[in-house]
């Protein structure tokens, strides 16, 4: 992402302690547990108890509303657009930027009573406890309350998203007097948080705001000084206890509708009254209370959304999906989230036995995937997902490296979403491409519809790789699935459009052997920008001609109609896969014969180093603390890059020179992104410094539930949590993907169990069959659990045949090598030219 992640660990990892204060979040291998309410990080708590299936995300306020960060109900893709307003104009710069909206808030539930409101902040709280269940995926909390008048009040309240009806959210709350009658209200609302008016904050709010970083941060979304959510119709029926309201965006012209429906239910008498206006709908219930009889609750709301559809006609999609709902039960909607979300862990669970602390938070970040992508269909899956507002709510190359991984893996389904999302959008990508004189398509690299957004190139749209990001998750599928239909349908397109990007963007040079270029391009680290020859860039681009050449000569040989139809769509001539393969053969690749490593760009080794060992604390992250001309200067790393690519592409590097690369990279990475230590741990785990491997997996595996980047506030880190996944996966467990560009693709397995731990299991699904594997000190087991075609997998060179009901066991000799300690910082090493690469702290003193 084009802006800095937060104050991350140094170059060298945290330590393997567990940062959670276990007297507040005690260990549950299948719950997020809070026992103690405290106001002091109000926005990372709200983001780590947030609700939501990849469309809708409700965060974690409380239901009271009176004490919060930001109270916060997103819907992927639904955004208002504004003018990007540049100092100084530039052709090609990005016009249009997309900002995430607030939709209408239904969470607010009040209580009061004898007139008491219950605030959470300042109630006395007997007893307290709010879960996040993995299993169910409801948020629940318990309260039991002593009112200013002594009075003792058991408050139960329930919030689930459904990932089987993606449009629902259904809510409860119950209220019981323990001990003495009272007169309580209940007032049920839709709140239009975008453009309600600004209250001062509580002193919570105000302490949360701090811990998360306070003043301007490039990572939250942009706020605006206007309204954004036109009012198109509201009302409210006294006779069902319906209310609803409908909105249209001023810029996007884009339209939400919500409508709720309240069942109250108890034996004690009671009123009910209800109003709407523009910004505001509501049920306010009044009950005569006797002590030991439930007041209980049950609100059910629907959202719809669309890019021109008219208000009241996605008002009446609500009030379909809630008279269906009101049909089937709400006892049906938490059986099928239970079934379903039964089916996603039989999937997809990581399991690391003898280890509570650590299942717990890796369940945790499994779980955050899944709520940022499940049904996203027809949309990305953004930076935060649908648990807060940061990056505006944008998607970017996240997705394909970092998430698309684990849904390629375990939810082969949502992977096809994904990337049947990135297809909608080549028509966009085609026509920016042509803005910057190119051919081909040049995806955006930040987004929501389609239109690039982002303000700062250099950082930005420099960052041409995310065209082989696209490519790279698409072919992982395709081998992964088997899904040639897609591939010969539609997505053969974007192999064809990207590879037109790179043979156009590079160029030939003619030195001791003819060798190819690309120039003026930003890799993934963005502490170093517009440079040449980008390793990553080259690299991921060399894959990504290969692979597009392949898939072509494949299509003419085994589908000449299919073939037929795409040279139709793309105008492809029949030379051009030719020139393609000819340029990946021919792509330069820097390499360093007197260091021994792979420069991350053709001038890299030129800078002096940034002196991290020095650098106080206070000046991190960079980018926050010093002016970009003054970091590009520098041998410094925001996240990994080099190492990355000897990740993705890891059969093109051999064993000595992912090392070598390894030691020089790792201790100039700062950990300014949290893109950086899943990645940093799993070649950390390959090349054999199994502490520091694990160290840097603590680090990202609590990326948000410790709040290490100090802005999870502003929504949950996914990819990082699907990160977590590919270091657990691919780092730990040693499954990798290789030769899918030349059609020799092999499933590879090469463990690295952490010292202390028991065993590790996991599951990849492969062409429908569902694998798993378990880890354990000295020896490897191999289980079908689900489908009957056998699955060849290469254990350390030797190929397995994998078959239903036949499960394997193998001998393990060792867990890979095993090297002490962490890479010494490089500082101090000559040049090939005889000059010391100094390091240096620029003070301007």
């Amino acid at each position: 992402m084009n802006a800095p992640e937060g104050p991350g660990p140094s170059h060298v990892a945290p330590s393997v302690a567990d940062p959670l204060d276990r007297t507040r979040f005690p260990v549950d291998e299948w719950r997020l547990v809070e026992t103690r309410f405290d106001g002091s990080d109000l926005g990372t708590t709200e983001s780590l108890f947030s609700v939501g299936n990849g469309y809708l995300g409700l965060r974690g306020n409380y239901s009271e509303s009176r004490d919060a960060y930001q109270d916060g109900t997103f819907i992927n893709g639904f955004h208002e657009t504004w003018p990007i307003s540049h100092a100084e104009e530039a052709y090609g710069f990005a016009r249009i930027g997309q900002t995430i909206v607030n939709v209408p808030d239904p969470k607010v539930i009040r209580l009061y009573v004898d007139d008491e409101p219950l605030q959470v902040s300042v109630a006395d709280l007997i007893e307290y406890e709010r879960a996040l269940d993995f299993r169910d995926g409801v948020l629940s909390r318990e309260l039991l309350w002593r009112t200013p008048g002594g009075k003792r009040v058991s408050v139960r309240s329930t919030r689930m998203v459904p990932l089987e009806q993606r449009h629902l959210a259904v809510l409860t709350f119950e209220v019981t007097l323990l001990d003495q009658h009272a007169s309580l209200a209940i007032s049920s609302q839709l709140v239009n948080r975008q453009d309600e008016e600004v209250e001062q904050p509580t002193p919570e709010a105000e302490l949360a705001g701090a811990a998360a970083g306070g003043g301007a941060d490039p990572r939250k979304a942009e706020a605006f000084d206007r309204r954004v959510l036109l009012p198109r119709l509201h009302g409210a029926d006294p006779e069902t206890a319906r209310i609803k309201l409908g909105y249209r965006t001023v810029q996007s012209g884009m339209t939400v509708g919500v409508v709720a429906d309240h069942a109250l239910e108890t034996t004690s008498s009671y009123s009910m009254s209800v109003h709407s206006e523009d910004d505001l709908a509501k049920v306010i219930y009044r009950i005569a209370a006797e002590p030991g009889v439930p007041v209980r609750l049950t609100k059910t709301v629907a959202f719809h959304t669309a890019q021109t559809v008219p208000p009241r006609e996605l008002i009446d999609r609500c009030e379909r999906t809630l008279d269906r709902t009101r049909e089937e039960g709400i006892a049906r909607q938490y059986a099928a989230q239970r079934a379903w979300l039964d089916d996603f862990w039989s999937r997809a669970d990581v399991e690391v036995p003898g280890q509570p602390a650590l299942q717990q938070a890796i369940r945790w970040n499994l779980f955050a995937v899944l709520q940022a992508s499940a049904r996203a269909e027809g949309q990305g899956i953004a930076a935060k997902g649908v648990s807060g507002s940061g990056y505006g709510g944008h998607y970017f190359w996240d997705t394909e490296i970092y998430v698309m991984p684990f849904l390629t893996y375990t939810m082969p389904w949502a992977a096809r979403n994904a990337l049947r999302f990135r297809y909608s959008l080549l028509g966009n990508a085609r026509h920016r491409a042509r803005e910057l004189s190119q051919k081909g398509a040049l995806f955006p690299w930040r987004t929501i519809n389609g239109h690039e957004a982002s303000a700062y190139y250099a950082a930005g749209t420099a960052q041409y790789h995310i065209d082989a990001d696209i490519a790279y998750a698409l072919s992982q599928y395709v081998g992964a699935t088997g899904d040639e239909e897609f591939l010969a349908r539609e997505a053969v397109d974007i192999f064809v459009e990207t590879a037109r990007l790179w043979a156009d963007l590079g160029f030939w040079r003619d030195e001791s052997r003819r060798t190819f270029h690309i120039h003026g391009v930003t890799g993934p680290d963005e502490y170093t920008t517009v440079v040449n020859d980008n390793l990553y860039t080259n690299v991921l681009a060399r894959f990504n001609l290969r692979r597009a050449a392949r898939a072509v000569w494949e299509l003419q040989r085994d589908d000449p109609d299919a073939y037929e139809a795409l040279v139709r769509r793309t105008g492809l001539s029949v030379e051009e896969p030719d020139e393609w393969a000819e340029a990946a053969q021919a792509m330069s690749i820097p390499f360093d014969e007197f260091l021994g490593i792979h420069p991350q760009d053709a001038h890299f080794l030129e800078r002096e180093m940034w002196d991290l060992e020095n650098t106080p604390l206070e000046k991190r992250p960079l980018l926050l603390h010093y002016h970009p001309l003054v970091i590009y200067r520098f041998q410094v790393l925001k996240q990994a890059d080099v190492v990355l690519a000897l990740y993705l592409q890891g059969e093109e590097f051999t064993a000595e020179q992912k090392k070598a690369d390894f030691d020089y990279y790792d201790p100039i990475t700062t950990g300014d992104s949290t893109l950086s230590a899943v990645m940093q741990s799993v070649m950390a785990a390959e090349v054999g410094y199994h502490e520091l491997a694990l160290r840097y997996f603590m680090s990202a595996l609590f990326v948000d539930l410790a709040d290490r980047h100090n802005n999870t506030a502003d929504g949950v880190h996914v990819a990082s949590t699907g990160g977590v996944w590919s270091a657990l996966v691919s780092g730990f467990g040693g499954f990798r993907d290789i030769g899918s560009a030349a059609g020799d693709q092999q499933w590879q397995i090469d463990p690295r169990l952490p010292d202390g731990w028991e065993s590790l299991t996991y599951r990849v699904t492969l062409h429908g069959t569902r694998v798993r594997v378990t880890v354990r000190p000295t020896e490897l087991e191999l289980a079908v659990e689900h489908g009957t075609d056998p699955v060849p997998l290469c254990v350390r060179g030797e190929v397995v045949k994998l078959a239903p009901g036949a499960p394997v066991v193998l001998p393990l000799e060792h867990q890979g090598p095993r090297l002490e300690g962490e890479p010494p910082y490089p500082a101090g090493i000559q040049r090939a030219d005889g000059t010391v690469i100094s390091a240096i702290i620029p003070t301007g003193d």
